[in-house]
Parts: structure tokens; sequence; C-alpha cells
């Protein structure tokens, strides 16, 4: 297929020592640094940027889209950012990871990694915009410019050995991290579909413990027949282990094929795709359009899976029926999963039935009961408005500071920051708001950024909301930036324009 006691608050801090423990453990040395609780002051001395890996989508596993280390850009010193432009063989209607100080040929540099539209993944060292490798799927013409395509960012193997990538195919692909030689031994590349034109591989692949994990949707025109699933892939051998799928649940392998399941639809689509709940590893989903019986059929509803992906528990709205007849999919973001707060341990669901379309949660009792699934509706502990009361296809960003926890919004209508509150009544607030659309806000550093798709990167601070800079950058669609060691990397560009060429725009320190 190609060339070259479940949840506290130790738990939640402790995913965060793991973190670190891990980054030195791969080979990072010393963070330079410590987290960064405070924004940097405007004028005040940055300190030297951390080496840090962005290894997945959001920066961790549980997509709190919060980089928590010096990244050598401030307040200070984001007026004297240059762009550099790389132009490669594609588009990336996604975000790119990133693996620092790795060997690729006779030098140790950094290194980014995307995937395009059409299944290219490419690693470009950020410091000079050179592209080092290429993989290209062997079947690349059957697809190229049509509308079959992937939108998933790739993830990367804890060991930075090996980077795993989708293509529109329906495999998924494991490439060496430093020269992009695909592993095709046992069960690599693994396949996660058996209808790719039918289910598309849209959202961001993540990892837990020793599997890979892979969620599929489906194409615009929900065209049938196709099953929403979710797929974990063990990392070394390439099997699938275990597959859940959200119409005819009670089937606990791909369907093959997907006709022979009666419904269709209930597409997992989102940006950020699977969430895994720290300490537990546990997993949570959002479901599109499609059947809810309570028992197989699981549309519009979050999901709690075990870490094996067996059905513990699920949130499925009143009005469910109503949404999924008006195509009003709560799947349009995945679940965000918030520090405890006030004693409880609460999740923010974005969706697109607006206005309210902000539904906070309780974790341990998602449909207001302490489960197991079933066809209960409603539960949840308040319906917030989204930023401009829009429709949310964004993954938010979660962040503790002095006390507090922040929520941050973006859609097609401006950027809110929310506080949650637990205790008393639960729900969210309003900490401050504008009206400048956005992606998946990222906080890096002490920051928060945000881009917007008519062709800029909007920095704030998180605190006030004051913006710092507005970077300009070329157009796009569900695109989304990292930022670390000096440097913001934003691939640019829409899926629906079915280019074959693009562009990664890239901020940067002068001399990073």
């Amino acid at each position: 297929m190609g060339s070259v006691t479940r949840r506290v608050h130790t738990a939640w801090v402790g995913a965060v020592l793991v973190c670190v423990a891990a980054l030195a453990a791969c080979g990072s040395g010393a963070v330079a640094g410590a987290l960064q609780g405070d924004v940097a002051p405007s004028g005040a001395r940055i300190a030297a940027a951390a080496a840090v890996d962005w290894r997945t989508f959001d920066f961790d596993a549980r997509r709190d889209g919060v980089e928590p280390f010096s990244t050598g850009i401030g307040a200070g010193n984001l007026h004297s950012l240059r762009r550099r432009i790389v132009h490669i063989g594609g588009t990336v209607d996604s975000a790119a990871i990133e693996l620092h100080g790795l060997r690729v040929g006779a030098r140790v540099r950094d290194v980014i990694y995307v995937t395009t539209t059409y299944g290219r993944t490419l690693a470009i060292d950020p410091g000079t915009g050179t592209i080092l490798w290429q993989f290209t799927p062997r079947d690349i013409g059957a697809y190229a410019g049509s509308s079959q395509v992937t939108t998933a960012t790739p993830v990367a193997d804890p060991d930075r050995r090996w980077i795993y990538a989708a293509s529109p195919n329906g495999f998924i692909h494991k490439l060496s991290a430093s020269t992009g030689r695909e592993l095709r031994s046992r069960h690599w590349p693994a396949r996660v579909t058996f209808d790719a034109g039918r289910e598309k591989i849209a959202s961001a692949l993540n990892l837990s413990g020793s599997s890979v994990i892979v969620v599929t949707g489906g194409y615009i025109g929900d065209a049938p027949t196709y099953q929403g699933h979710l797929v974990l892939i063990d990392r070394s051998s390439g099997r699938v282990t275990h597959v859940f799928n959200t119409l005819c649940s009670n089937r606990h392998g791909l369907i093959d094929p997907p006709d022979s399941c009666s419904q269709s639809d209930s597409a997992i689509w989102s940006r950020a795709g699977a969430v895994v709940e720290p300490g537990s590893g546990r997993l949570l989903i959002a479901t599109g359009n499609g059947d809810f019986n309570g028992s197989t059929d699981w549309g519009d509803s979050v999901l709690e899976l075990s870490p094996t992906a067996q059905l513990l528990h699920n949130w499925t709205p009143r009005d469910q029926n109503q949404l999924n007849h008006s195509d009003a999919d709560i799947g349009s973001s995945s679940p965000a999963l918030l520090p405890p707060t006030g004693g409880r341990h609460l999740l923010v669901q974005g969706s697109k039935d607006g206005p309210r379309s902000l539904h906070v949660l309780n974790l341990d009792a998602l449909d207001g009961t302490t489960g197991p699934a079933g066809r209960t509706l409603g539960g949840e502990l308040q319906n917030a408005q989204s930023p401009g009361g829009d429709q949310v296809f964004t993954a938010p960003a979660v962040w503790s500071h002095n006390g507090r926890v922040y929520v941050f919004v973006a859609d097609g209508s401006g950027t809110t920051a929310y506080l949650a509150h637990g205790g008393g009544t639960p729900g969210l607030s309003v900490a401050w708001q504008n009206g400048n659309s956005g992606t998946s806000p990222v906080l890096a550093g002490g920051l928060l950024y945000v881009y917007d798709p008519g062709g800029s990167i909007d920095v704030y601070n998180p605190v006030s909301g004051a913006q710092l800079d507005s970077l300009s950058v070329g157009g796009g669609h569900w695109n989304s930036p990292i930022v670390l060691d000096g440097r913001i990397v934003e691939p640019v560009g829409a899926y629906g324009d079915h280019a074959t060429t693009g562009e990664i725009d890239i901020w940067h320190v002068p001399g990073r």
C-alpha cells in the first residue's frame, strides 16, 4: 500500500508527570523551564524553548490542547517573528506533529510530520523548510484529485522511531520517523474499513498503551451504507485487536460488507477523534447522525468505552430523533475532559445543535445515572451557548490556571473563554469573548493561539482575552497550529479544493 477507584485528582496530575517522565525517557534531555502557569508579560525575557515533542493532535491523548512548557515565544517577542512558507505536494487539512532532536540522515534536527488529504506523509525540517522524506501510498493515482480523502493528523510512537499515518484507501501505515520507510510485515499496514469509498478516516489518530486508536466516519452527503466505528491496532504487530461499531454494536469486528448491517451513518468524524481518560485509559467518542435504540445503535451520543472498547455508558440528548433527522450532529466535536472541578468530573461536548451547543456532562453519570449504557435520554448539567450561538466543529482547549479551569472554544462566529464551575450549579460562564472566528485553539507557553481560516493566527492573553498579535497565513478549513521551540507551525488549505499542492506556514523566532 505504499513506498518509502477510577477518577481522582492524583490520576490527572499523575498524567502530567508521566508525560514529563516520558519525554526524558525518549531522550528529550532536560526540560528547559517549569510548567508555565503565568502568562509572560510584554517585554519579559523569554526562556529558552523546552526540548519537547508534540506527538499527537492537541498535544496529548486526552486532547486538552495545552503545551505546558516554555516555547521560546512570548508576548515580548511576538512582533519579531518571521514567516517561512514551505511548499508541499498536497493539502494538509489537519495539524502537524513534531519530534525534536531526531537524527535524520547525517544531522540531528527537529522534524515535523504532516499527512496530506491524499495520504502523502512528509517529514520536514521546520528550521529550513527542507522536505526530508515523503511517503506516498502506492494506489494514490486511484483517488488523487477526487473527493476520497483523509483529514487525519498522524501520531508518533512513544519510542520516537515510528509515525502512524492514514491514507484514503482505509489503511494505517507504520513509517520510520527517520527515513519514511514503511513497515510491511505481520499485519502492517492495518486495514480499518472494508469500504474506504464511504467510510472516511477524518479524525486525528491517537495512542493509548499498546494501541493505535482510529475512528471512521462518512463523506459529505452520508452516502449509505457505512457505520462509524473505533478500531484498536496493536502498535507492534499491526493486528486489529478490538472494534466498537456505533451501529450494530453487538458485532465486534469490522463489518464486511458494511451493508450487512441494517443501519447506516453514526459517524465519528470530529477533529480530535477518540479521547483517552487519564488514569483509567477509558475512551470517549461522540457520534453523528444515526439511529439510536439504546442497545445496538448509538447515533448522536457521547459514549464511554473501556480500554478494550467495551461500551460502559452513554449520554444521548432528549431530542436525539429530531437531531438525527435535521443533520444536527452531536459528534461534530469530541468530548473535552476537564480536571476535577468542584468535586465533579465534568466534560464539555460541542455539537451542531446550536445555539446552545455546548453540553456540560458529569463524567461519572453521563445520563444522570451511574449506568450502564441504555435507553435513558438527557441528564446533562447545562446546555451553554457556543460562541455566537454557532455550530461547533472544533476541539476545545482546557487549561487550569490559578485555581480556575478555562475552556477555550472557537467557531465560525467567535472565540470565547469559559470558566468551568463544578460546585453549586455546575456549568460554564463566560470569562471573555470576541467575534473572531477560529478552528481548534491551542495554549502553548502561556499564550492562546487560534487559527482563523480566513487567513490569520490570532494570539491572545488567555486570562484577559487581550489580542496580542494577528499573524498572516494562508486560508484554510479545519487546520490548527502547533507551537514549540520558537516556531508556530500552521498547515493551510481546505480538503474540498481537491488540490494536489499546498503549503505549511511557519512563523518563527529569528534564527529558528
